[in-house]
């Protein structure tokens, strides 16, 4: 069984709709495929009637934007209620944060002398939920002003480049037990990938765990051999599901194609596992996985 558990659709960043890119899971030999749209569940319907009609499994998800101690942490919250509403609160902070930078970034952009506009953003955007970095980087590839999203991020929407600007992301801990609340569960998505430091370290994972954290994603194409084994050393030590996942964006990222990585099948019990007891703790009405 191969189980990919981080994709994202055109609803947030990726190229693909949700149809299309269940479609592309069948295609790609996947058996299951969480849809993880950032701070989304707006994509989850279309998904699941791909999957009815295709025979993929999917879980519904999102990744979420968070900060912790002073740095990005991304979130995975796998079948959580989207409408308990102090969770629908705070995704709607989040989202607004991305919205709002967009205008600024492109100023930014103009003062550089690059002639880029909300409507050339708007163009690439299409459906997304709301327009985001990603997005003016796809503007500044159609405009000829950079081959792809790689150098746009790499030379100007990058941390610490020109145009990059800081938004608003929720609180790590908070999150986490948001998403408990809301009948869900949670796994910190390729933690040592962006940061370039082992940190979420052991010792802060811990403290997670105590918090309601019930994974962590260790294959990624982000993670080296080394840091796979350390995470994946961690993850025994704390009892954690281990999670493997492509982080597919369509065309919209190279190298990170759908089942490039995977998730073993007995994680994928044990994530499940937990979600029905979360689910149960809540009293929400959560989703349910959508199975052929």
């Amino acid at each position: 069984m191969r189980i990919d558990l981080h994709t994202h659709s055109r609803v947030s960043d990726g190229t693909d709709a949700p149809a299309d890119l269940v479609r592309a899971a069948r295609e790609h030999g996947i058996d299951v495929v969480a849809l993880t749209d950032h701070d989304t569940a707006a994509g989850w319907d279309e998904a699941a009637a791909a999957a009815e009609e295709t025979g993929v499994e999917l879980v519904r998800g999102m990744e979420i934007s968070t900060r912790h101690e002073g740095h990005s942490v991304h979130l995975l919250a796998y079948l959580p209620d989207p409408a308990y509403p102090p969770l629908a609160a705070e995704l709607d902070k989040v989202l607004e944060g991305r919205s709002d930078r967009v205008p600024r970034m492109l100023a930014r952009l103009n003062d550089l002398g690059i002639a880029i506009t909300p409507d050339d953003v708007a163009a690439v955007s299409r459906d997304a939920t709301v327009s985001g970095r990603p997005h003016v980087a796809d503007a500044l590839v159609r405009l000829g002003v950079v081959a792809d999203r790689t150098e746009a991020f790499d030379r100007y929407l990058g941390w610490g480049k020109p145009a990059y600007l800081d938004r608003y992301a929720a609180g790590l801990v908070d999150t986490i037990g948001l998403v408990a609340a809301a009948g869900g569960v949670s796994v910190i998505a390729h933690p040592w990938g962006r940061s370039g430091s082992e940190r979420p370290d052991e010792g802060d994972l811990a403290r997670l765990v105590d918090a309601g954290l019930s994974g962590i994603e260790v294959d990624h194409q982000d993670h080296g051999p080394q840091a796979r084994e350390r995470l994946r050393a961690i993850a025994r030590n704390l009892d954690l599901v281990v999670t493997g996942s492509s982080d597919y964006h369509g065309s919209g990222k190279a190298d990170h194609d759908l089942g490039v990585n995977t998730t073993a099948p007995e994680e994928y019990a044990r994530l499940l596992g937990l979600a029905v007891a979360a689910s149960s703790a809540s009293r929400r009405v959560t989703p349910e996985v959508v199975r052929p």
